[in-house]
């Protein structure tokens, strides 16, 4: 069970980003988060893990989310990351197997075996020593899925994946993803394609400024939620 409770984000500005969020699901699988430019998508992901000051409480089966820290991955937009940094492939996968191993501790073979699996799974193998900055998006950001399955999250927040990689990457990861799924692994997306919410998702949080609906796609991704979440009356994706 995943629950979040009163969860509110106001910044320093004064700016209210979130307010009283209350989510509670149960078998989520693949849970989209879907809402307008603005409406506060990836604040609810940083509120929730904590990576923003925020009020209220979020817990994972019971427990608070922070103790989760080492079993929880969290992919942020490519725009936020610095592709610049001198990082092969491999090393950037490895990076996911921080969190098992604790402090002063480095990858040994076994991490390493387990990184060069991982790149095999999203097909690049033979790209690991190539440097991240010389990848193409989509390629870059099935190596960030890599490090994630690497790292065997049980819950997985991604933001924006999709946003420009080529088809054949977005193809790979869904699947990939929806694989993780079926193993018993949480995920979170943000995502703005509408036309692919119920190929993509089990669930979906519908967001602007506050949680407007949430549930399983076929309950949830409805004509006037989706009206009263863009706040728009006449558009063919909500028909």
């Amino acid at each position: 069970m995943f629950e979040v409770e009163d969860l509110s984000v106001v910044y320093p500005n004064g700016l209210q980003a979130l307010k009283e969020v209350n989510i509670s699901l149960s078998d989520i699988g693949i849970c989209g988060i879907i809402g307008p430019n603005g409406g506060g998508k990836t604040t609810f992901i940083k509120g929730v893990l904590g990576l923003t000051p925020a009020k209220g409480k979020v817990t994972f089966r019971g427990i608070p989310i922070k103790k989760w820290a080492k079993k929880t991955a969290y992919v942020e937009q490519k725009r936020d990351l610095d592709l610049d940094f001198p990082i092969s492939v491999l090393q950037c996968v490895l990076l996911g197997t921080y969190p098992a191993l604790g402090f002063f501790k480095r990858p040994g073979k076994q991490e390493k075996k387990q990184a060069e699996k991982a790149l095999e799974q999203v097909g690049l193998a033979d790209l690991k020593n190539r440097q991240i900055g010389e990848l193409s998006g989509g390629q870059f950001q099935r190596v960030l899925i890599a490090r994630t399955i690497v790292q065997n999250a049980d819950l997985i927040f991604l933001d924006e994946p999709f946003v420009g990689i080529d088809v054949k990457s977005e193809a790979i990861i869904i699947d990939l993803l929806k694989n993780l799924a079926e193993q018993g692994k949480n995920i979170f997306i943000v995502h703005h394609d509408l036309s692919k919410v119920r190929r993509y998702f089990k669930n979906v949080i519908l967001i602007n400024k506050t949680v407007i609906a949430y549930g399983t796609v076929k309950k949830t991704y409805t004509k006037e939620n989706l009206k009263n979440t863009f706040e728009v009356l006449d558009n063919p994706l909500f028909s």
